[in-house]
């Protein structure tokens, strides 16, 4: 969920036991040869704009996914972007004019744009918004009014009861009735208008919180029915509402695969991994969006962070090399108070300055971005693992990589499927020769990784 009134914690939304399958075609993963999203939490669009030219374009990422392009209310904690008081893009990050050069800046890089759509909900309380806008909590001039709400005002209190879950307001926020014909055609023309200035998908927040039907209707009015989007329906076992339930209209959001990645790498063995995805029971690779954290989830602890250094790098790197899913690399700022918003009111001026941490820019995970594109399409192969923290697989004849670990540093000699001769370790920066047998000796240091792909056959 990513919305909250004032400093409100963290709501604990998740998916149901329940495995109801909605009929329809689900969109596959993100269209084309890349996959990787880089999300960019609360960048200003001028300065997305920038990163897609300097580095995500360069770098390989397939996609760059921006903060809420709406006027929402007024405040300097990062969630106020998740309080939506009209559709004008008229926000702390940017206007509608930086919104739409932003696109077409991160497209001429040869980077798509999905733009997170809040759409269950508008605001907490009344004032006016960062537009100019005035609106109260139930009253949104010109766009909605109390009868356009759901029923239910009171906070959601029950995860084990599906009408409390999608018709009462999460922590707090008026609850919008898409169930209603005009609450629907209203959503349709919002997200209609982000794609007449170019935007190619939508992360569908708080998605668990709305009916799939109604969402299914929605999608459907849409200019391109067939759009990209991504839905946040946060699995809870035993809860009435289930992550699958979604399917049917686009890619979910897999939250178990963080929380896994989390304990695996804090407490238990890499080596457990060996068949990691569904064969942990979670939803199809091809339908399934993935991370190591987002912005919910580095502030409430159930899943890696900056903070976890090695962990969390070494998990990053996992993630972008083993074939299930579509990743998102979250890349967001230092914060010790979990409301604060971002510096600089959005604006990065350079990467690792002011509080920016970049992490889709860290060396060991930017590597990685080509290393999953070069790899894409190959099964796993040439598994091995030392029982414990130290594990090493292929990806067919097209890349390789392993993970050391341990607390020691790890000598061996790997045996790959890549053809003979030259490649650079895209982690170190040193050259490795893979012999006519594909097998290849290194030393990788503790907690550090060996990755080649046929797309870096030479370092420099």
């Amino acid at each position: 969920m990513a919305s909250r009134p004032l400093a409100a914690a963290l709501a604990l939304a998740a998916g149901a036991a329940m495995l109801i399958a909605l009929p329809g075609q689900a969109q596959a993963a993100p269209p084309g040869d890349k996959d990787v999203t880089a999300e960019l939490f609360e960048w200003t669009y001028a300065s997305v704009a920038k990163e897609c030219t300097s580095t995500l374009g360069p770098a390989g990422y397939g996609y760059v996914e921006v903060s809420p392009a709406t006027e929402h209310i007024q405040g300097g904690q990062w969630w106020t972007s998740y309080q939506p008081v009209s559709y004008k893009i008229a926000g702390r990050l940017g206007d509608r004019t930086a919104f739409k050069n932003m696109i077409d800046t991160c497209h001429a890089a040869g980077v798509k744009v999905v733009a997170d759509a809040v759409i269950n909900h508008m605001s907490a309380g009344s004032g006016t918004g960062t537009g100019g806008s005035s609106y109260t909590k139930y009253t949104y001039p010109g766009i909605y009014q109390s009868q356009d709400m759901d029923d239910c005002t009171a906070q959601i209190s029950n995860y084990q009861d599906r009408w409390n879950v999608q018709r009462c307001e999460l922590v707090g926020l008026a609850d919008l009735d898409t169930g209603e014909s005009y609450v629907r055609d209203r959503i349709a023309q919002y997200l209609n208008d982000l794609l007449s200035l170019g935007v190619d998908g939508f992360r569908i927040d708080a998605a668990k919180h709305m009916a799939a039907e109604d969402l299914a209707a929605i999608k459907s009015k849409l200019s391109n029915p067939n759009v990209y989007w991504k839905q946040e329906a946060i699995y809870g076992a035993g809860e009435a509402v289930s992550p699958t339930e979604y399917l049917g209209n686009g890619d979910v959001q897999e939250f178990r695969y963080g929380r896994d990645l989390k304990r695996v790498f804090t407490s238990e063995k890499l080596a457990y991994l060996n068949n990691f995805g569904e064969g942990w029971g979670y939803m199809a690779s091809g339908k399934s969006g993935v991370f190591v954290d987002n912005w919910d989830t580095e502030r409430n602890g159930s899943t890696l962070s900056y903070k976890d250094n090695a962990n969390y790098t070494l998990a990053n790197v996992f993630m972008l090399a083993w074939p299930y899913g579509s990743p998102d690399v979250h890349s967001g700022y230092e914060f010790s108070d979990n409301d604060a918003g971002p510096p600089n009111g959005g604006t990065v001026n350079a990467c690792w300055q002011d509080g920016w941490k970049c992490q889709h820019k860290w060396p060991e995970i930017i590597k990685m971005v080509a290393f999953r594109n070069t790899a894409r399409g190959a099964t796993v192969t040439n598994w091995w693992d030392n029982g414990n923290n130290a594990i090493a697989f292929g990806r067919g004849e097209k890349a390789y990589v392993a993970i050391n670990h341990e607390d020691t540093s790890l000598t061996r000699t790997f045996q790959t499927s890549l053809p003979a001769g030259g490649y650079c370790d895209v982690q170190s920066g040193r050259s490795v020769t893979v012999d006519s047998s594909g097998q290849f000796t290194a030393t990788l240091g503790a907690n550090t990784a060996v990755a080649l792909h046929v797309g870096a056959r030479s370092c420099g």
